[in-house]
């Protein structure tokens, strides 16, 4: 049996936005925390965040204001769903999505993998009124598969 060389736990250690133009922004921050973890039945999920993010005032969970759900939001990205792999490229079906627009799609990713990091790059897509085509880069943990 081939042994499917994304299954595991990655660490996000980059998250950058790339322009058309050239301009590399972080919209995370350099600092940005998270994961994708790839199943060996064909799942993914994925969650990453700004370093630092404010809590919200209350501890209720739906009580937060506008002004901290926004906040919340454009510091946080997630979703979930099966994969495949084609070619030179890794196809995320999402199914859940913190932005209801990928839910039911599917996004392609195109990678390589560098020793013991996964490199993903998306194609371009409308990012605050620019294409901008995401670059990131996951550090294999050490942790039980």
């Amino acid at each position: 049996m081939i042994e499917n060389p994304f299954v595991g736990a990655w660490r996000l250690i980059s998250c950058e936005l790339r322009s058309v133009n050239g301009q590399i922004s972080y919209p995370m921050g350099k600092d940005a925390q998270g994961y994708i973890i790839y199943s060996r039945d064909g799942y993914l999920s994925v969650a990453f965040m700004s370093s630092g993010r404010n809590p919200f005032a209350s501890d209720d969970l739906r009580a937060g204001s506008a002004e901290e759900k926004v906040q919340a939001f454009d510091t946080y990205f997630s979703y979930c769903g099966r994969y495949e792999v084609r070619d030179e490229a890794v196809i995320h079906h999402v199914e859940v999505s913190l932005f209801p627009n990928w839910t039911g799609k599917s996004q392609e990713r195109r990678y390589r993998f560098d020793q013991d990091q996964l490199i993903l790059s998306a194609p371009p897509v409308l990012i605050d009124g620019i294409e901008q085509a995401a670059h990131l880069v996951w550090q294999k943990t050490a942790g039980r598969e």
